[in-house]
Order: structure tokens, then C-alpha cells, then sequence
């Protein structure tokens, strides 16, 4: 079975093929959001490891990409943030949805 570890989003992610895994959103550099569908390459693999043979980079193996498809954008559910301070009638409400982005990895 082969797994990698990948950077992305400045967060790292433990994947193998065919897995789901849920990023920070991704955009073009453009700053638009991509669509689904879109096939991706991540190029920042810090570690390949194919049974007994491990690679480990310093910090990222060189020539070594992790193929991807997009399959979603969406965003999470909402998180409330209330702020209350007694006896000064302040009391404050936010609530905040984070985009992510669905990947499913198609090749180490």
C-alpha cells in the first residue's frame, strides 16, 4: 500500500490512492475558486512510502508528485462565536463557515 504525506494549505496530510480527503480551499492564482473536476498535481511530498521502502525529503522529495481530482467546493457548517459581558449590556454574535475543498487522490 502506498502512502504519502503531502503540504498543502499550510497543513500536512497522510493520503494513499483513492482516498477523500478534505483541504483548505483552493483557488487559481487568480484568486477564483477552481471547479470541480479539475485534476491536480502536489508537488510538496515531504514522505513516499511503498511497503518496507520509505523516502523522507528534506523538506520535499524532488520529481515526486501526488496526482489528484477536485471534487467539491463547499463550505462547513457554522461556528458561533458570543462574546457577553455582564452588566454592561454588551453582548456580541458572529458566526463564521469555513471553504473547503473535497480531493480525491488518484495516484502516488
Amino acid at each position: 500500500m502506498k502512502l504519502a504525506v503531502i503540504e498543502t494549505g499550510g497543513k500536512q496530510y497522510l493520503v494513499s490512492e483513492g482516498q477523500k480527503i478534505q483541504i483548505e480551499k483552493l483557488e487559481d492564482s487568480a484568486g477564483v475558486p477552481l471547479q470541480a473536476g479539475v485534476k491536480l498535481d502536489f508537488d510538496k511530498v515531504l514522505l513516499l512510502a511503498d511497503g518496507d521502502k520509505v523516502e523522507v525529503g528534506k523538506p520535499y522529495l524532488s520529481g515526486k508528485k501526488v496526482s489528484a481530482e477536485l471534487l467539491e467546493q463547499r463550505r462547513l457548517p457554522t461556528v458561533i462565536t458570543y462574546k457577553y459581558h455582564s452588566k454592561t449590556r454588551y453582548r456580541n454574535k458572529k458566526g463564521h463557515r469555513q471553504p473547503v475543498t473535497l480531493v480525491k487522490i488518484l495516484g502516488i
